[in-house]
Order: C-alpha cells, then sequence, then structure tokens
C-alpha cells in the first residue's frame, strides 16, 4: 500500500495527473503573455492557460474567469477545452463546489453532443473531486467509467490520463494486481506515443504502486527512466514531482538524507514557478522525513506550515497528513495533550476517507510514541485498534488470494471442457464413417474412444490435484508455509469445548496456547527494508518448526504474531517450553544484504483448558487472556513470557475485571502470573 507510513505523502490526484510547466520563467510571466495575446485564436490562448494552471492554478483562474464570456460562446471543442481548464483551476485553488458544478456542465455537454472525450474528461474531473472529498469509492467508480468512455476515443492523451486514473484506484483498493496491469499499459501507450510527458505521468504513477509492493528495486529503475524523459520535457514542475516520487523510495529504504535533498531541491523548485499547491504537500512530507531524522523541532515547523497551506487549499487529507505529523512531534517534544489531539484528528480523517492500511500504519506509531513517554493505557488501546485492523486486512488480503485463484481454476476447468467437447464432437463424427467402413472403421473408431476416455481421466486426474493444491494454500500463510488464522479458528470452532469436570481430572496434562509477536519488527522494517522483515519471519516459521513437536499446530496469527497450540503436555513444562522458545528464535541468525540479522519475541501463554473453579473459559476468552499477557512481556521489556497459571479464589475472582486489566489482578493476587526471562540483547545486527 503506497504510501505505507502515514506521514508520507507521496501524490495528491490533482499533481500527479498533471503535466508540466514547460520552463520556469513561464509560471511567472505567463499571466502576462497570455493576456497579451488576446489576438490569437482561443484555442491557442486555452493551450497557453494550460501550461499555467497545471501547477499554478492561483494565477490560471482569474485569467480564465477573464474570458469565460468568450469561451461559453465558443464553438464546441474549445468551449469543451475551456470548460475542462476553468473546473480544473477552480479544483486547483481548493473550490470545490464551483469545480463540481463546471464539471457536471462538461457531463452535460458531453451527453447533450454525444461526445466521449467531454463525457470522459467531466467524469476523471469528478473523480478527482471526489477524491479531495474523501469519496474514494464515488472517486473509483467515476475514474473507471472514465476510463471505458475514454477508451473509445482517439485522444491519446485522455487515454493514458484515464488509465492512469484506473490503476491509481485499484492502488487505493489495495487490489495490487489489477493496479499493476493498469499503470503498464498505461506506460506501454506513452511509450508507444513517444510523448515524454504522457511518459513521465504514468512512470510517476507506477514507482507509486513499486512502493506499496515493497518492490523498491523496480521502483528505482522506473524513476531513472522517467527522469530521463521529464529532461527532454524542460519541465521544473515535471522534475519537482519526481523528486517526490524518489523521496517516497529514498524513505522506504531508509536512505532518508537522500530523501531530504530530494524534498529540499522539490520545494526549491516550486517556490521558484510559485506552485503553492504542490509546495504544501512538500511541506508535509519535509516535516515527515525531520521525524525519520528525529529532528523533532523542524518537524513540527514544517507540519504547521502544511497544515496552513491545507487549509487553504481546503484539502483534509492533507491536513490529515500533516496533523499526523505535528502530534508525532508534538509528543516527542514532551507536548502530550497537544500530540494526541492532533494525532486524534488525524486518525479521524483517515477513517473518514477509508484508507485502512494507513490507520492501521498511524496506530502503529502512535502506540510506540505513547509507549516512550509513558502512558501504557493509551499504548495499550492503540495496540488493540491495530491489531484488529491488521487482522481485518489479512483476511482481506487471504480471501482475494483464494478468489483469485479459484478463479483462475474455473477458466482452466472451462477451457478444458470446450477442449473435451470439441473432442467429442470429434467422436461423432468418427461414428458416423463406422457405419460406412463397418468393421474397420468401428476398430479405429474404439480406438479412438479409448483414447479420448484416458484424456478425459488424465484431465480429471490434473483437476483433482488442483483441487487439492487450492485447499491447501486456503489454510497456509503464502510467506511462512505455517497454518493461517482461519484454520485456527475453523480447528476451535469444530473442536468441543472441554467440560469443567474434564478439565479438571487430569491436572498433571494440560493443552497449551503460546502467543508470540517479533520485538521492534518495524525497526527491522524501517532499517534494512521490508524483505528483511519477511526474511525474519521466515526464519522464525523454521525455529519453531525445529522447537516444538510435530503435532503441535503453529499459526501465523497475523502481521509479526505467530500462536502455537499445543494439543498435549505436562502442565509443569509451560514456563520450560516458553523458555526453549525464546532461546530458540534468539539463536537465530538471518543474513540479508550483507547482515547477519537476531531478533527476539516477547510471548504470551496459558495452558488449555483454562478454568477459573469449575468455570472453563471458552477458547476465544483464554486466547484474549493470553494476548493481554503477551502485551505485559512487552511493556514490561520484551524478550520474556508471561504465562496465566491460574487465578486465585474462585468465589473472589471476577473474570470480568481480570479481562479489563490482567496486570492489576496480578498485583491484587486473582491471577497467577508466570515470567520466564529471555537472556540475548533485543535486536543485533552485524556486517
Amino acid at each position: 500500500m503506497f504510501p505505507h507510513l502515514p506521514r508520507t505523502l507521496a501524490r495528491a490526484r490533482g499533481i500527479a495527473l498533471a503535466a508540466a510547466l514547460c520552463i520556469a520563467s513561464a509560471a511567472a510571466a505567463g499571466q502576462n503573455s497570455v493576456a497579451a495575446s488576446g489576438n490569437l485564436p482561443l484555442g491557442e490562448r486555452l493551450t497557453q492557460i494550460r501550461e499555467l494552471n497545471k501547477y499554478v492554478p492561483e494565477r490560471a483562474l482569474p485569467m480564465l474567469l477573464a474570458i469565460e464570456g468568450e469561451g461559453r460562446a465558443a464553438p464546441l471543442p474549445e468551449r469543451l477545452e475551456f470548460l475542462n481548464q476553468l473546473a480544473s483551476g477552480y479544483e486547483g485553488v481548493g473550490k470545490l463546489d464551483a469545480a463540481s458544478v463546471v464539471a457536471d456542465e462538461l457531463v452535460a455537454l458531453g451527453r447533450k453532443h454525444h461526445n466521449n472525450v467531454a463525457l470522459a474528461k467531466g467524469l476523471l474531473r469528478k473523480a478527482y473531486i471526489a477524491y479531495r472529498r474523501s469519496e474514494l469509492a464515488e472517486s473509483h467508480r467515476l475514474a473507471w467509467e472514465a476510463e471505458r468512455l475514454a477508451a473509445a476515443t482517439d485522444d491519446i492523451e485522455l487515454k493514458v490520463r484515464a488509465t492512469i486514473s484506473s490503476g491509481d484506484s485499484f492502488t487505493e483498493e489495495g487490489n495490487f494486481p489489477k493496479a499493476l496491469e493498469r499503470l503498464q499499459a498505461a506506460a506501454a501507450l506513452a511509450r508507444q506515443h513517444g510523448d515524454p510527458t504522457q511518459i513521465v505521468m504514468s512512470l510517476n504513477a507506477l514507482i507509486g504502486l513499486y512502493q506499496r509492493m515493497r518492490e523498491y528495486d523496480k521502483g528505482f529503475e522506473a524513476l531513472a527512466e522517467a527522469v530521463e524523459a521529464a529532461q527532454k520535457t524542460r519541465s521544473p514542475g515535471r522534475m519537482s514531482t519526481l523528486k517526490h516520487a524518489e523521496y517516497g523510495l529514498a524513505a522506504a529504504t531508509g536512505q532518508y538524507g537522500r530523501g531530504l535533498k530530494a524534498l529540499q531541491e522539490s520545494l526549491a523548485i516550486e517556490r521558484r514557478i510559485g506552485a503553492e499547491s504542490m509546495a504544501a504537500y512538500t511541506l508535509a512530507n519535509l516535516s515527515d522525513c525531520y521525524l525519520k531524522l528525529r529532528d523533532y523541532r523542524n518537524a513540527a515547523i514544517y507540519a504547521e506550515q502544511a497544515i496552513s497551506a491545507a487549509r487553504a487549499l481546503n484539502d483534509a487529507g492533507l491536513e490529515a497528513t500533516a496533523r499526523l505529523n505535528l502530534g508525532q512531534a508534538y509528543l516527542a517534544l514532551g507536548r502530550l495533550a497537544e500530540g494526541k489531539r492532533h494525532i486524534e484528528a488525524g486518525m479521524s480523517a483517515y477513517e473518514n476517507l477509508g484508507d485502512r492500511p494507513q490507520l492501521q500504519a498511524v496506530l502503529v506509531e502512535y502506540g510506540q510514541a505513547l509507549e516512550r513517554a509513558g502512558d501504557l493505557p493509551g499504548a495499550l488501546r492503540a495496540y488493540h485498534r491495530e491489531r484488529k485492523i491488521s487482522n481485518e486486512l489479512f483476511e482481506k488480503r487471504r480471501q482475494r488470494a483464494v478468489l483469485d485463484l479459484q478463479e483462475k481454476y474455473a477458466t482452466e476447468k472451462k477451457q478444458r471442457e470446450i477442449e473435451l467437447l470439441r473432442s467429442e464432437n470429434e467422436v461423432n463424427r468418427l461414428q458416423q464413417r463406422v457405419w460406412w467402413l463397418l468393421a474397420a472403421v468401428f476398430a479405429l473408431a474404439s480406438a479412438v474412444v479409448g483414447l479420448l476416455y484416458r484424456k478425459v481421466r488424465q484431465a480429471n486426474a490434473k483437476l483433482s490435484e488442483k483441487n487439492k493444491e487450492l485447499k491447501q494454500q486456503s489454510v497456509r500463510d503464502p510467506l511462512t508455509g505455517l497454518y493461517n488464522r482461519r484454520h485456527f479458528l475453523e480447528y476451535m470452532h469444530s473442536t468441543p469445548q472441554p467440560e469443567a469436570q474434564a478439565a479438571g481430572a487430569a491436572r498433571d496434562q494440560c493443552g497449551a496456547l503460546f502467543l508470540l509477536d517479533v520485538d521492534h519488527f518495524k525497526h527491522i522494517n524501517d532499517t534494512w527494508g521490508h524483505a528483511a522483515g519477511d526474511a525474519v519471519l521466515t526464519a522464525i516459521a523454521a525455529s519453531l518448526r525445529e522447537i516444538l513437536r510435530e503435532t503441535d499446530m503453529i499459526v501465523r496469527w497475523g502481521g509479526e504474531e505467530f500462536l502455537a497450540f499445543l494439543p498435549s503436555m505436562p502442565r509443569a513444562e509451560l514456563d520450560e517450553v516458553a523458555r526453549r522458545i525464546l532461546a530458540g528464535i534468539s539463536a537465530v541468525r538471518i543474513a540479508h544484504g550483507g547482515q547477519t540479522l537476531g531478533v527476539n519475541v516477547s510471548i504470551g501463554f496459558a495452558p488449555f483448558p483454562l478454568a477459573c473453579g469449575a468455570q472453563v473459559l471458552p477458547w476465544e476468552r483464554a486466547v484474549n487472556l493470553v494476548d493481554m499477557a503477551l502485551y505485559l512481556a512487552k511493556a514490561h521489556g520484551r524478550n520474556r513470557a508471561y504465562g496465566v497459571q491460574g487465578f486465585g479464589d474462585p468465589a473472589e475472582v471476577c473474570m470480568e475485571e481480570i479481562e479489563q486489566n490482567l496486570e492489576g489482578a496480578w498485583r491484587a493476587g486473582k491471577v497467577q502470573l508466570s515470567v520466564v526471562l529471555g537472556s540475548q540483547p533485543d535486536l543485533r545486527a552485524s556486517a
């Protein structure tokens, strides 16, 4: 998901799809030169204004309003172009209601004259306005309809722009395969047409997608090609846009110095050409970069400037991003109340936008900031909110992968059925000849039928293998090969809940639940990249297979969490199993990019079934208590395990109170916890 970090502002729809100004001085002198060219045809004047409107709408809009009478009375082609530019100008200065009225007028003219170019341009403009208003679903619907209409025209520039908007929409929905298909198609069309501006537009969008997909090498390759094309346009505005793309890739790969330089160069260009709307986004990105560099005072300064600029532009999304940056800076500077207020306001805007991946990333950083500030209850609330969103996204991605596989196999099955039908038709023709060729042809037909029968059996055998493969993939995590969360939930729902007498009958034997979370996993991703994070998860999965038994169920619970269900073991060995897991994972070494990485985990565990007196807790409540024990392990220093061993006097114990505050119940003697400490440092790396 691009951008993955909530404070990284990678693009704004109105900027990513705009072309560049030809030269820096054109922006400063554009208004006077166009005003002085009143004797030129309207079409040529609109072309000049369009170059200014793309990056400095504050100057272009008054010029458009000055010729509004002439533009509305012009022949249809010039009138449509005037309305498109007028709507763009209103949108660029944040007057979204006025932009929407003009876009509706453009759509109405297109329908009246059966003009697909006008319809597509009007719908694209409405899609951009809906995006600015945080109406994401409506923006996507309009963009896809505009792409369908643009495909029926001969306007290459419109086709490229509509295809990019379609790809951006799929990216925002998290459908990366479809987004990649559309953006690669846009880049191919732009290269075929040979227009460097269109090439830069399509590659800029593709760079953003590669960043979300964590394919950073491909992103840098696309950036190099885009820079080469942008140099041919001689456009400072276009180069400024690519500086933002360079910052996104640099920040994602830990090259913060390179990212800061790119942003500073971008801001200098934007202020030189008067592109205040672009400069607003650069200010937000600069505050994000200074946060990564831990320069919190500069981060706050640039975030405050970005908020002011966003309000002037009426851009709620930009303001939300800047508020998150300001809140993070304030928390680091000790201004807790102000920091929380700004972060909550930013998260509320992301919830309204429906951008769940962004909100998840915000909650991770928010929880860590609260933990550093000593607000453990607030950090716990942020942690649980982030875990809930993480699990929802994890399940959604898994379901999408299963659906894609089902669609793939359904297509293959349909193709096999067509081939079989063709074969059956051939058999019918051969049977007709049997009556004419008697015994010899009958023998030949029998041989053909036998051959077809064998082919059908082979096809059915292959289909059976594909179905087995699909079932296996539906219960396994694709990265680690462990069982996924869905399989564990189905297993627990289908397994009878132990009764109170059975739970207490064999006190020496029990099952067990262990929940593990990788310590400082975000630091690993930020420092060495997401590929290193994937390597860490794979290595931990392999280590758990060695430490635990084949009969134990090991599950990738979600993100960097793992769950182990041990169906039967001596109750007295619970702490020893936790100690083996801590020591075994601490001993793992992962070679990545010339570095040798080591990791630790924090663990929460409990016997299963878990009972308080005669009351056996449902497995869901047992998992929740284990999750709370895991959080205690992380809050009390990490690289350790906290185990729920039992409860106090059942007559005095209230399970609801324990589930609200496990640490308080422990200190009050209402719950018995064991603590197992790890022996290794928290995070290591060596050349």
